[in-house]
């Protein structure tokens, strides 16, 4: 950052500006010597973060008469003060310090944030942000270099967008390892992460202004929603999640994404249909001839594997076919829904887990069951450890994690004499296990796809409307 102490700069009493660090690269700005403190149009005001180190998070329409563009910001607030406007309304104003750039130089500022909706400048130069030597021509305008409002139009603007402070929630009714660490490399970066148990959440549901509510006070406004949801609250939590979405709130995953992965049916048919690898599965209510439904996946040793079930429960492997006839008929007495698949008997009880964030897999293990158990599941006693997977194994799960529209997935993969088969697409993947195993920290590169989303995108151009004659 530059002061400009060795050229005097001539303002008139309207110049275009710059605020590189709130990500607004051109506003025009009335420089009024009057007023003593600057003030920038802000509306949705709201306060975030410790109370020791308190931020600001705000947004405004850089040009006006042109509501569709809105820009989020936020800052550290380093003060609170009563400002009276040039009408005698006082009001109390929350205050930052961020630079200002004119023609190649930069220096802080501070600035007052109040709604100038109704302004035709979006910022007011008071005379404390003006320097020493910087005169001022109240019967010009524009003595500075000219910028343009066309920078919004510009992919540069996602590009170029500075990574401000995010207010994020994470949906989970555990404090466990994937949890905390949520939390904690959030915070690293300078953002407000808040645990926020799904089921504690209810929901006002209405067409104009949706909201949830959280212990009797509706929840505040996030950049981003990270849902942790268990499986025993699929429903329940999915619904809340929509929520967040009817509100326009980024979440890392889906709702629609969430519930695909969690129907294991509905799952298999998804991949079957995007002709993704995986093993022979047949599915029944009720079947009345048990033999014949073996028959549709082959021959024993076959997996029976209850809808339902997670972390390796209410999976079965029946060595022989007539085992399998005994678990699907007990099965059946409990009118438990369940598939059959084909055991991969190469696997040799491995499988791969491969993460998946943003379209690319950002690391992958290799999962051994325990001494005598065919499934790998950490949870279940297993080892883990770092593993190399060939091209087809890495597209194979990208595919899948395409498939269900999920941002951050966990994609289970067996190798089988024919290529890389797909056991299951987790769409709240554990990172304990992962990171421990590949010494990779993925729960950074989390918050790298969470902070490009939530980035203003450029604003498209209106088209020009024609009037009949």
């Amino acid at each position: 950052m530059s002061e400009p102490e060795n050229r005097l700069l001539r303002f008139g009493w309207e110049e275009w500006v710059s605020l590189p660090d709130l990500g607004l690269p051109a506003l025009k700005a009335k420089v009024d010597t009057g007023a003593r403190t600057s003030a920038l149009h802000a509306y949705d005001i709201e306060t975030f973060g410790p109370a020791a180190r308190p931020k600001v998070r705000f947004t405004l329409h850089p040009i006006p008469g042109r509501d569709d563009l809105v820009i989020p910001c936020s800052a550290p607030i380093i003060d609170r003060r009563e400002v009276t406007s040039s009408n005698g309304e006082s009001e109390h104003r929350y205050v930052i310090e961020t630079p200002i750039a004119v023609n190649g130089d930069s220096w802080p500022i501070e600035i007052t944030l109040t709604n100038r909706a109704t302004m035709n400048n979006r910022m007011l130069l008071g005379r404390q942000a003006l320097l020493d030597h910087i005169t001022i021509v109240a019967t010009e305008r524009f003595l500075q270099p000219q910028l343009s409002f066309e920078v919004y139009h510009s992919a540069r603007m996602r590009q170029e967008a500075p990574n401000r402070s995010l207010r994020v929630a994470v949906l989970s009714r555990e404090n466990n390892y994937s949890t905390r660490r949520l939390v904690e490399e959030g915070e690293k970066r300078g953002h407000t992460v808040e645990v926020i148990d799904t089921t504690r959440c209810y929901m006002a549901i209405n067409a104009l202004a949706p909201e949830v509510h959280y212990d009797g006070k509706r929840l505040p406004r996030y950049d981003a929603v990270i849902p942790r949801i268990g499986a025993s609250i699929t429903p329940y939590g999915t619904a809340v999640v929509r929520q967040f979405e009817t509100i326009g709130t980024f979440c890392v995953n889906s709702s629609a994404g969430i519930t695909a992965s969690r129907d294991k049916l509905y799952a298999h048919q998804l991949m079957a249909r995007a002709r993704i690898g995986m093993p022979n599965t047949a599915f029944a209510a009720s079947p009345k001839d048990t033999g014949n439904l073996i028959g549709l996946v082959g021959t024993a040793p076959l997996i029976v594997k209850l809808l339902e079930s997670t972390q390796g429960k209410g999976v079965v492997l029946a060595e022989t076919k007539k085992a399998a006839e005994s678990v699907i008929d007990a099965f059946r007495g409990l009118k438990a829904n369940f598939l059959v698949q084909d055991f991969v008997k190469e696997a040799a009880g491995e499988d791969i887990r491969c993460l998946v964030i943003g379209g690319k897999v950002v690391a992958s293990m290799k999962r051994t069951g325990a001494e005598g158990d065919f499934r790998s599941n950490l949870h279940r006693g297993g080892a883990a450890k770092s593993v190399r997977i060939s091209k087809e194994e890495r597209e194979t799960a990208i595919r899948a994690a395409r498939t269900f529209g999920l941002n951050l997935s966990g994609v289970d993969l067996l190798r089988s004499e024919s290529g890389p088969k797909v056991l299951e697409v987790n769409s709240s993947p554990g990172f304990e296990g992962i990171e421990t195993s590949t010494g990779k920290n993925v729960v950074a590169r989390l918050y790298d796809e969470i902070e490009h989303n939530v980035r203003p995108t450029p604003v498209r151009r209106r088209k020009a409307t024609t009037r009949g004659a």
